[in-house]
């Protein structure tokens, strides 16, 4: 497949599963009939909140990702769920994100490998590794439609993951995310156009977007941008959609004219 219609849904998740999943199903409906193949959603899609995170974790068989394997099945597409809450045996957790193909099959997960442990001015604190385990493996999950490389969020400060998944053959990396408000005003687009541009990819990064529970804001302003670091797709300051071609061919024609990924090339 030369080229690919992708769709990235923001959101306002909040406490309710099934509220999240009401708006999910609207957004992901509009994508698929759109033309999208392919549709992510942010971080913590049916559940953003640290009160009672671990009560509504489940395996990967449980209810929310047998839901979001229907869901891929009936629209007939690949749907990324972002992430969610994985219960684990120890206590705690895994964020974790989940392909899904059109039949409804996981085709891959990746559990979040950098934990967002900060504090910032005006008495915010993150401790995300209080409540989550951190994962080990970097992913890339080879499909019919594209080569997509996982990540989550916090990982994005770290350019490594991303020359290791470009190594591995990623082609488009996947930014679901939950950025605040504080530091995605300054550091969410720099960012995420260097990963496009340092390793020749496509970025599809969607975000959660304004308040949400525990007092704290997320950044919106989901993005789809292209391997030379062009914003191809953003969205407007709401929950909704968007939508870019995704163009393999462009993405080789880039790698040869600056064969900056060639180990070889002096």
């Amino acid at each position: 497949m030369k080229k690919l219609r992708l769709g990235v849904v923001q959101l306002n998740t909040r406490d309710t599963i099934e509220t999240s999943f009401a708006d999910i199903e609207r957004f992901v409906k509009g994508c698929a009939t759109d033309g999208a193949s392919l549709v992510l959603l942010p971080e913590l899609s049916t559940y953003l909140s640290e009160k009672k995170v671990l009560s509504v974790a489940q395996t990967m068989d449980g209810e929310i990702i047998s839901r979001f394997r229907d869901m891929a099945k009936k629209f007939g597409i690949f749907l990324n769920n972002g992430s969610f809450v994985e219960k684990s045996d120890n206590g705690k957790a895994y964020n974790t994100s989940v392909l899904i193909n059109p039949q409804g099959e996981i085709e891959a997960y990746y559990r979040k490998i950098h934990l967002f442990d900060i504090d910032l001015p005006g008495g915010l604190s993150y401790r995300e590794s209080d409540r989550y385990n951190r994962g080990s493996s970097v992913v890339v999950s080879s499909t019919e439609i594209g080569d997509f490389g996982f990540s989550i969020c916090y990982d994005l400060r770290f350019p490594e993951l991303y020359r290791s998944l470009t190594e591995k053959g990623a082609k488009l990396i996947f930014i679901p995310a939950a950025f605040t408000l504080h530091t995605g005003k300054d550091h969410w687009e720099p960012l995420l156009r260097a990963r496009a541009i340092e390793n020749q990819v496509y970025i599809a990064a969607a975000d959660q977007i304004g308040k949400h529970p525990d007092n704290k804001s997320c950044y919106g302003n989901s993005m789809i941008i292209d391997p030379w670091g062009k914003v191809i797709a953003r969205s407007p300051d709401k929950v909704g959609y968007i939508t870019a071609e995704v163009d393999w061919d462009y993405l080789e024609e880039i790698r040869r004219k600056i064969p900056c990924l060639n180990k070889n090339y002096s």
